[in-house]
């Protein structure tokens, strides 16, 4: 496989960054994943690092060097986090289980497979125009496709980040998938949470990501997320691919990953870890011990439901 990728999350004007964000590569197989957790301190971001942390570990099982069947795995796999971060709130005494949005790309032999649950997104760009794009799981995105709202107005609805599908809960997850979509050289796959598409939109979203390459594109449009949302900002993260496979082998490979000369059991990941508090609020950060404890605890909950 050929490709650039690159990711990167941020905290935004929130005390705590509740997002989370992976990719995972073997030779013949990547894994991309974002979440985007809700509800209480600490108890988003521990579901939503459950759920980040629990596929990447699967993948890096599974995929030696590929998956047997990626769709399958998604759907087996994201259904067995939803229950590791259910066994996680019982196991604590949580008076209201974490929860978490998420979307989950597989990107195997030349094509990618991907699914969702709420309203983090997956975007899919060729040839300058957005390809394809996932459906939010959220009540505004109910009432536009009723006729009740439309886009511009949906945008700054106070009920705009109500989901109806998400891992952990009281719900099971109503998951969404693709089909098995072909890539052709040049395509982007990016996932993003609602902190970058809700300022930016569709359109700002596509313009950012095809003008420079990620290690440009995804900063910059963080940047433009920011500075749109103003003191209203979330959580932002994204993690942008694009596909390199079929380039001619004399262009600049800055940046590019080939996995041609990978071993066949080795993987390549990069996985968001706990994050602190906002500069300004240091007076309410975790100390290391916390983060430690609740690290084990995720630990203990992921290796229970990956057996």
């Amino acid at each position: 496989m050929k490709f650039t990728i690159f990711q990167e999350s941020r905290i935004g004007k929130r005390k705590t960054n509740q997002d989370r964000i992976a990719h995972c590569y073997s030779r013949n197989s990547l894994l991309m994943v974002l979440a985007d957790g809700m509800g209480g301190h600490l108890h988003g971001e521990v579901a939503a690092h459950i759920a980040v942390q629990y596929l990447t570990h699967v993948f890096q099982r599974e995929a030696q060097p590929t998956l047997a069947d990626p769709g399958m795995f998604l759907s087996r796999e994201i259904t067995q986090a939803h229950h590791a971060i259910i066994d996680y709130s019982i196991e604590k005494g949580l008076r209201e289980a974490p929860r978490t949005t998420l979307v989950a790309c597989i990107v195997q032999d030349g094509a990618a497979h991907w699914a969702h649950a709420g309203d983090s997104r997956l975007y899919m760009l060729r040839n300058g125009r957005i390809h394809t794009q996932t459906h939010d799981h959220s009540r505004v995105q109910l009432m536009v496709d009723q006729g009740l709202l439309d886009v511009r107005s949906a945008a700054v609805h106070p009920n705009r980040n109500r989901v109806y599908s998400c891992l952990g809960g009281t719900h099971v997850p109503q998951i969404e998938f693709s089909r098995r979509t072909p890539l052709q050289t040049g395509d982007i796959l990016a996932l993003c949470t609602d902190g970058v598409w809700g300022p930016l939109g569709n359109d700002g979203v596509l313009h950012g990501l095809t003008q420079e390459s990620p290690m440009i594109s995804v900063p910059n449009l963080l940047s433009d997320a920011e500075s749109l949302a103003g003191d209203r900002c979330d959580n932002l993260s994204l993690i942008a691919m694009v596909w390199r496979e079929g380039e001619d082998d004399n262009l600049d490979l800055t940046h590019i990953v080939s996995t041609q000369t990978m071993a066949m059991t080795t993987f390549t990941t990069r996985i968001d870890s706990f994050q602190r508090l906002h500069p300004a609020q240091k007076d309410m950060d975790l100390s290391d011990d916390e983060i430690e404890l609740a690290i084990r605890e995720i630990n203990t909950a992921i290796q229970k439901f990956s057996k």
